[in-house]
């Protein structure tokens, strides 16, 4: 580590047992080397992340995750989840840290699970998965999560998850069976994540919590390529300032998307100070991950800002 920049990766994914059984069938976990990795949070994780040279890994649950629970089950569910995410870092304290899952069907409860995983758990903020029983989270019911997040001064994670049913019967179908990752990394998970981050925009949400801080994987899910012509089209009445929203609130990660130009578009559109490293892991290898890092058109500085100083600042790390 003397010789080179911490590595802290924040998007990588583990299975708990007990949420797992709760998942229904179209809710696809990856083929079994994929479902085994997520599984194994012990001595092999931590072999595969020395190999590849990554510190520090923030565990979050794979999606659907608590998304998809209902109001009578999920607190709990939720909260043991949760219990046993910490036992798993407590056992490796330096190499492993935690995103909560949040049950956000009861929202005031969900704020209040945020809390006691910040403040007793000890984790690093929340990852939410795609809509709550098909509703998007920017919602005013789901706002007292927000306000949480913004007291703690930690951050929530907006994850991808299967897009909404009536979307892929619209959409995808014609395509689902021959080519399933339109439904995916390969399009409807881009699709469902940005729009999330727009309408988080549209909603308000910022204005009424003004440090609440949003974390999008995937370098922002094509947003920032687009952020200038949105600007001009959400603009047109005055009522909203979209880059400038878009770029004070939001942070992007490096996960599952190792091109150059998209990060050097991220950086430009955002900030160096906006974007994260991480893998996505294990649904992506984690060593192509650190060599592609090696490499990118950056100074060493806005390097090793990318791999570990601005988690650093973000998650208090």
């Amino acid at each position: 580590m003397a010789d080179r920049p911490r590595v802290i990766a924040l998007e990588e994914h583990y299975l708990d047992a007990e949420l797992r059984s709760h998942f229904q069938g179209a809710d696809r976990m990856g083929p079994p080397p994929i479902i085994k990795a997520m599984e194994d949070v012990g001595e092999q994780r931590i072999k595969a992340m020395d190999e590849a040279g990554v510190d520090v890994q923030v565990l979050s649950h794979a999606a659907p995750s608590t998304q998809k629970l209902d109001a009578d089950s999920a607190v709990a569910i939720a909260k043991g989840t949760n219990d046993r995410l910490r036992d798993i870092c407590s056992n490796h304290p330096t190499r492993l840290a935690g995103f909560a899952a949040l049950p956000t069907v009861a929202p005031e409860a969900a704020a209040d699970e945020l809390e006691r995983c910040v403040n007793k758990l000890g984790f690093k903020g929340a990852m939410i998965h795609g809509l709550t029983n098909g509703e998007f989270i920017d919602l005013p019911k789901y706002w007292p999560i927000f306000a949480r997040a913004e007291a703690l001064d930690v951050p929530i994670y907006l994850h991808p998850a299967l897009p909404d049913e009536a979307v892929v019967g619209r959409y995808y179908q014609d395509y689902a069976k021959d080519f399933p990752g339109i439904l995916t990394a390969g399009w409807g998970f881009t699709v469902e994540t940005a729009t999330a981050g727009i309408r988080m925009v549209l909603s308000g949400v910022f204005k009424k919590h003004p440090k609440l801080k949003i974390i999008l994987g995937h370098l922002g899910e094509g947003l920032p390529f687009l952020l200038w012509r949105m600007d001009q089209t959400f603009s047109r009445d005055g009522r909203v300032d979209f880059r400038h929203e878009f770029s004070s609130h939001f942070y992007l990660t490096t996960s599952g998307n190792f091109s150059n130009p998209a990060l050097l578009c991220s950086v430009m559109e955002m900030g160096i100070d906006r974007i994260l490293f991480s893998v996505d892991y294990p649904f992506v290898d984690q060593k192509p991950a650190t060599e592609w890092m090696k490499t990118v058109p950056l100074c060493q500085e806005d390097r090793v800002k990318i791999l570990s100083g601005n988690a650093e600042k973000l998650l208090k790390m």
